[in-house]
């Protein structure tokens, strides 16, 4: 079973679930998947969240395997991000455009945008990832 996030052309997102990438093309293609909200059959996959499977879910060469929880595995995502990210803060919409439209010199960024300007940036292009804010306990 495989999950996507897909948001059709009057911005609704929702999850749709597959037997297979291939399931997923083929209705898709067929205009067999619909907006829950609208009905529009004009869609996208959009960048989801992280989907950690249980150790059951693969088969796993066990002399290779390193399981970690998935509180661990968000923990070292966000370590990751915040030492190889430039933090921008609110203003990350705005650097964003810059550096897609070539006005500044391409850099990693993070930071925090409204609904409004995630529609803008998703409009002109821009790529971008959202990661859920997590307080972890010491």
């Amino acid at each position: 079973m495989i999950i996507y996030d897909l948001r059709c052309e009057k911005m609704h997102t929702f999850e749709g679930w597959f037997k297979d990438r291939a399931s997923f093309e083929q209705q898709l293609d067929g205009k067999i998947i619909t907006c829950p909200v609208c009905g529009s059959s004009e869609l996208e996959m959009v960048p989801s969240s992280i989907a950690i499977m249980g150790k059951d879910s693969r088969v796993v060469d066990k002399r290779e395997s390193k399981e970690i929880s998935p509180l661990k595995a968000l923990q070292m995502l966000h370590e990751y991000v915040e030492k190889h990210f430039d933090n921008v803060g609110d203003k990350f919409a705005k650097v964003a455009l810059r550096i897609h439209r070539g006005e500044e010199d391409h850099r990693n960024i993070r930071g925090t945008t409204t609904q409004d300007e995630e529609s803008i940036l998703h409009d002109e292009g821009v790529q971008f990832l959202k990661i859920p804010v997590i307080k972890f306990e010491s």
